[in-house]
Formats: C-alpha cells, sequence, structure tokens
C-alpha cells in the first residue's frame, strides 16, 4: 500500500505539477494569439448566441444547445467553486486571484476548442445518441494511429469519474450539510456518521432516478438546478460582497500585488511566495473550469446543432461563468469580510461559511453554503456520470455495459459519504489530472482545424 501511495504522489506531482500547468495556460495562450482573442473579440456574439438560443429544439438522440450547456456546467461549477477558490487563498494568498483570473481569460479560448472539435468529430452510438469527446476527435482528427492515447483518456476519464465526480463531490456535500445542522443543533455533532449514512443514501436513490434517463433526463435536471443554485450562490455572495464593499479598493490592492509579490502584502512571516500565488491561482482556476481537460467537450458533444463553432462559443461562456463570475464572487466575499485566513494551514469549508456568516449569522450563513455546495455537488456528480459512460462506450465499443457502471457509481455515492476517501480518491485525482495530457496534445495538434472553422464560421456571420 506504501508503495502505491508512493507511485501516486510521484505521478500527481507530475500530472498538476507546473509542466502541466505551462502546458495548459500555454496552450490556452497559443490559441488566443492563433485565432485572434475570441474571447475579446467574440465576446458580444458569445453573449447573444446564449441569449438567444432559449427556444431551440433538440433532436433524437441529442440535447438542445443550451441544455448541453447546463449539463457541462452542471460538472464545471461545483464544489470546486467554493472549496477550490478557499483553498487557492489558502495556500498562495490573495495574489492567487489575479492568477486565476488568468487561467479563466486563456481557459475560455481552450474550451472553445475543445467543445468545437467535439461537435466537429462527434459520432452516433449504437443506441442512436450523438455522443463526442477527446477520444473521438483524437481518432478521427489525429488519425488511428493515434488510437493509445484516445484510450489512455478514455481509462482515465471513467476511473476519475469516481473520484472529481463522486467521491470528492458527496464528501464535501456531507461535511456541509453536517457543519450547518450543529450550527442549529449542536447536539448533531456526536450523530455525524449516521447523518452522513442518510445525505449518502438519499443522495444515491435521487441521483439513481436522474442519470437512469440518459443525457436527456440528466440535462433536464442541468438545466432546471443549474438556474437556482447559481441564483442563489450569486445574491448571497454579492449581499457578503455589498456589506463589506469600503474594504474593496483595498482587497483589489492586495490581489494585485500579492500576485507578483505576496511577502509585500501579507509580510514575510507568513512565507507566502511567489510560486504558491501562481500555482494556487493557476491550479485551482484549472481545476474549478475544467479548460483543457477534455470533459466537458463529452457533454457539449451531446447538442442537436451542426454548428461546431456556435457550441463552441457556448464552451466558453461556461468558463467565463464559472471562473470569472463565480469564482471571483467567492474569493471577494471571503477576502473582503475580513474573516482570519491561516494561509499555511486551514478546513476549506470554513472560510466561505464565516465569510457568510459576517452578514447572515453563523447559522444562516453555514445553511447558506451548505445549500450552495448541495446543489453544486448533486450537479457535478449527475454530469459526471454521463462523463464515465460515454468514456466506458469508447473504451468497449457499445452502450450495453452503462447499466453497470451507473449501478457502481450511484454504490460509490453511499460508499462516499460514509467512509474517508483515503488514497482511492488520490488515486482519482492523478487520473483527472492525466486525462489532460492525451487532450492538449489533440487539441494543439488540430488548432488549425479550429481557427479556419472558426474563420468560415464568423465570416458566415458577417
Amino acid at each position: 500500500m506504501q508503495l502505491i501511495e508512493s507511485v501516486n504522489s510521484f505521478l500527481n506531482n507530475i500530472v498538476w505539477g507546473w509542466p502541466t500547468m505551462i502546458l495548459l495556460v500555454g496552450t490556452g495562450i497559443y490559441l488566443s494569439v492563433r485565432m485572434g482573442m475570441p474571447q475579446v473579440t467574440r465576446f458580444r456574439t458569445m453573449m447573444d448566441t446564449c441569449l438567444t438560443s432559449r427556444g431551440e429544439r433538440s433532436s433524437k438522440g441529442s440535447v438542445n444547445p443550451l441544455q448541453a450547456l447546463a449539463t457541462a456546467l452542471a460538472a464545471t461549477v461545483g464544489t470546486g467553486n467554493i472549496v477550490g477558490c478557499s483553498g487557492a487563498i489558502i495556500s498562495g494568498g490573495p495574489g492567487a486571484v489575479f492568477w486565476l483570473w488568468i487561467s479563466g481569460i486563456f481557459g475560455m479560448c481552450t474550451k472553445f476548442s475543445e467543445v468545437t472539435l467535439a461537435v466537429k468529430y462527434r459520432r452516433k452510438n449504437d443506441a442512436g445518441e450523438n455522443v463526442g469527446g477527446p477520444m473521438y476527435y483524437i481518432t478521427d482528427g489525429l488519425g488511428k494511429n493515434w488510437k493509445w492515447l484516445a484510450v489512455i483518456f478514455a481509462i482515465a476519464g471513467t476511473v476519475a469519474s469516481f473520484g472529481i465526480g463522486c467521491l470528492s463531490q458527496i464528501s464535501s456535500m456531507t461535511t456541509a450539510i453536517n457543519t450547518a445542522i450543529t450550527a442549529f443543533v449542536p447536539g448533531a455533532a456526536d450523530h455525524t456518521d449516521t447523518i452522513s449514512l442518510v445525505i449518502g443514501i438519499t443522495a444515491a436513490i435521487v441521483l439513481g432516478l436522474v442519470i437512469i434517463g440518459g443525457i436527456r433526463r440528466i440535462a433536464l435536471a442541468a438545466q432546471t438546478l443549474i438556474p437556482v443554485m447559481s441564483i442563489i450562490y450569486v445574491v448571497c455572495s454579492v449581499i457578503v460582497i455589498l456589506a463589506h464593499i469600503t474594504s474593496l479598493p483595498a482587497v483589489l490592492a492586495s490581489i494585485f500585488k500579492g500576485a507578483f509579490s505576496p511577502k509585500a502584502v501579507i509580510g514575510g512571516a507568513v512565507g507566502i511566495t511567489l510560486k504558491n500565488a501562481v500555482s494556487s491561482g493557476l491550479g485551482r482556476g484549472l481545476f474549478s473550469n475544467e479548460a483543457g481537460q477534455g470533459s466537458a467537450p463529452i457533454a457539449h458533444a451531446g447538442t442537436s446543432t451542426e454548428e461546431p463553432v456556435k457550441q463552441g462559443l457556448f464552451g466558453m461562456f461556461e468558463v467565463f461563468f464559472d471562473t470569472i463570475v463565480i469564482c471571483t464572487l467567492t474569493c471577494l466575499a471571503v477576502l473582503m469580510s475580513g474573516v482570519g485566513i491561516e494561509y499555511v494551514t486551514g478546513d476549506k469549508n470554513v472560510l466561505p461559511i464565516d465569510a457568510f456568516a459576517t452578514v447572515f449569522g453563523d447559522k444562516f450563513g453555514s445553511l447558506s453554503v451548505a445549500l450552495s455546495l448541495l446543489l453544486f455537488a448533486f450537479t457535478t456528480m449527475i454530469t459526471w456520470s454521463l462523463y464515465g459512460v460515454r468514456c466506458l462506450e469508447f473504451l468497449t465499443g457499445s452502450s450495453r455495459f452503462s447499466g453497470i457502471y451507473k449501478v457502481i457509481f450511484i454504490a460509490a455515492v453511499v460508499y462516499g459519504a460514509t467512509v474517508p476517501l483515503g488514497l482511492a480518491y488520490r488515486i482519482s485525482d492523478t487520473l483527472n489530472g492525466i486525462m489532460t495530457i492525451p487532450n492538449l496534445v489533440a487539441v494543439l495538434g488540430l488548432s488549425g482545424t479550429v481557427t479556419q472553422l472558426a474563420k468560415e464560421y464568423f465570416s458566415n456571420k458577417k
């Protein structure tokens, strides 16, 4: 067991280390320059496209473009937007927020490219559904000689879906709910195991009712829940920010100063280095918006639209909403509230709860964060179950094993709610990072295709 732990730790440091982050950000910069910064020059087109697509209908075996976006957002807007942002501030100080923005800005172009390729090279599976993602644009775009790279992605995606898409989500959910219940009923602290079991069983039942219906029911659930959970969290965060609005200039100054000289902002004794600020901001941002990871294109491939670039604009919006909007609100709420931040150690759930408590009080502060985490985690689980199914379909060449996968996924929800995650989660986290490398190889290799598709689409739009 120690050997497995050591090997996993070594691989994790590689796939989530500086080389991968440089590759991720570098890919975003390269694509942005090559395509003329579409996240800026096509921002209005992106917003118009998202706002005018509500009435589009889906065809058999597909979902409409907005439902595909909602499905992808269900996974992207998750616990990383709360817990991940807190972790970035804990590890890298206020300056990490600046680098989180950088990951979002360039990640918009990476996600645009991924989604465009996913729709361009998608197929129909044996159930008549639109399927696509890195495994298909690697095989059909780069060529069959690269299929081994697609297989690596699919294996990592299948296994990692149980980690980032299930175990980590239900764990964050149960922790937040237990904290909220304890705030109202202190005696409940002695019964957290029982409460966690009830949460796990309840979540498993509801999840099963959703994912058993396939992509159309998943998309319907996501389309219903995404606006609700977003409004709740955005409104609560904005209230906290407005309550501490006088601290905004100082917080913004600490973000920009801390991005390049953290010690000048928080004091040399704390020991925050520039490396920590950059790696925490970039790492948490990429963890949250999943740009370059290759997971979201799987959801977007289910769209009914025949225009790859059009769906690519939805992918671009996905990163904008996740990182530039939701993550920024979390970071500002925490930093502006003036809560005590432990930069070396600390419970990542505590920071948002403490920040919200400065306005809503301890009880309702815990409740609002718990409700947000519950919705964020649940929607992430339903979409990641789809990602796992699609990766397994690619490996087996058939959808007939999807039922078995779903049963195991549902059982993992109960397991994750009641048992410490330990090595199982850390291995899944490593596999999650491994997904990124094959995907970025394909995105870079097919960047010419994306550029040409974008040029033709925007020329026709004019």
